[in-house]
């Protein structure tokens, strides 16, 4: 059974950085092309960064630039370093195959106000 825990979410200031974690589990991770996506209030669900078995990376316009996506096979964990956020990066943020294919996971809060 899959189970994704996110972490890392908070509370920070126009122009400030997050890193998220999301440590995986009940899969073979480093086999699994992951990614991380977000919910804003009334919002669909949507991928902001995908990472491949090999490492490649791809982001959301919105996000580009800003956002970076990496993974640690060995410790079955992938994260998400967030800098100069905006108030509109605000969301639930959770980690997922990229196609979004296993349970969802309770998600991280990130709420950029000032």
């Amino acid at each position: 059974q899959v189970h994704l825990v996110e972490s890392g979410g908070g509370l920070v200031q126009p122009g400030g950085s997050l890193r998220l974690s999301c440590a995986a589990s009940g899969m073979s991770f480093s086999s699994v092309a992951m990614g991380w996506f977000r919910q804003a209030p009334g919002v669909q669900r949507v991928l902001v960064a995908r990472i491949s078995t090999g490492g490649s990376t791809n982001y959301a316009d919105s996000v580009k630039g800003r956002f970076t996506i990496s993974r640690d096979n060995a410790k079955n964990t992938m994260y998400l370093q967030m800098n100069n956020l905006k108030p509109e990066d605000t969301a639930v943020y959770y980690c997922n195959h990229f196609n979004g294919g296993y349970s969802w996971g309770q998600g991280t809060q990130v709420t950029v106000s000032s």
